[in-house]
């Protein structure tokens, strides 16, 4: 791939860099802004200019999300100009759950990454998940609550799942609030089995183990699991949240499964 036109020497190249789409928009007539999340430089705002026509046909198809590119790129100032790009595989089909799930993917990417932090372990992190998304036979709910786990330890917050903020072993019996400033705190009294506040945002025991353990929870523990990791997720996106948690929320109840369930806002366990 060529670099296209030369920059000043104090401009930052990008060449034949890996990437995952993150989010394309249009921009003005012919253009489209693009955040991709780069093996090397992180997330990255790219600007796309003169995308329309046959012609550019391959160029915008290697620009949807999820996919994986290979690009170059010059930057002067916050948005990187975007000379060329090419897809290096196939981006996997998604439908339904999945598709709403890749969705998610992203935009928590988009949210969280930091930009031009070359932190290679989220490049890492998300490609394993993008093909475990395009696998039928994984469980779509563990897929993202290991997504979540990986993310958090990435980004530096995250913490021991086998023991609670104050370094007692978690009890697989009792309940847990994740507490994005000291860890698990459990749930005492009645308030782990009646209170609302308990039932919506506290994790089993049993739970933050199999976390640890990199071991599929039960069925019967991922709903306590998931509103625990979005309560703890919610504090991490400085309490505004998702589009995708709208998203779900807005579905008919009879086409949110229990898979996709995982980034459902609270007080709905209809999918659960």
């Amino acid at each position: 791939m060529a670099c296209g036109s030369s920059a000043p020497a104090d401009a930052m190249r990008y060449t034949a860099e890996p990437a995952f789409v993150l989010h394309a928009r249009a921009w003005r007539e012919t253009s489209l802004l693009v955040e991709v999340l780069s093996r090397e430089h992180g997330r990255v705002g790219l600007v796309a200019r003169g995308v329309h026509g046959p012609k550019k046909q391959p160029f915008r198809a290697a620009l949807q999300p999820l996919q994986h590119i290979r690009f170059d790129a010059v930057q002067r100032g916050e948005l990187a100009h975007l000379n060329a790009a090419e897809a290096i595989d196939e981006a996997p089909r998604l439908h339904g759950d999945a598709m709403l799930a890749g969705f998610y993917l992203n935009e928590l990417m988009l949210r969280l990454a930091p930009r031009h932090d070359g932190v290679g372990v989220l490049y890492a992190i998300y490609g394993e998940t993008r093909a475990r998304l395009g696998l039928d036979d994984l469980p779509l709910a563990w897929t993202l609550r290991r997504f979540e786990r990986d993310l958090l330890e990435a980004l530096g917050v995250g913490f021991a799942w086998d023991c609670d903020g104050d370094g007692t072993a978690i009890d697989p019996a009792a309940r847990y609030h994740l507490d994005a400033e000291h860890g698990p705190r459990r749930v005492l009294g009645e308030a782990a089995n009646t209170g609302r506040t308990g039932r919506n945002e506290a994790a089993t025991g049993r739970a933050l183990l199999d976390l640890a353990a990199d071991r599929e929870p039960c069925a019967e523990d991922m709903p306590g699991l998931r509103r625990a990791m979005r309560a703890l997720l919610l504090h991490h996106l400085g309490g505004r949240g998702l589009k995708s948690w709208e998203l779900i929320a807005a579905l008919p109840r009879v086409d949110a499964s229990a898979a996709l369930s995982a980034t459902q806002p609270e007080g709905d366990d209809s999918v659960s």
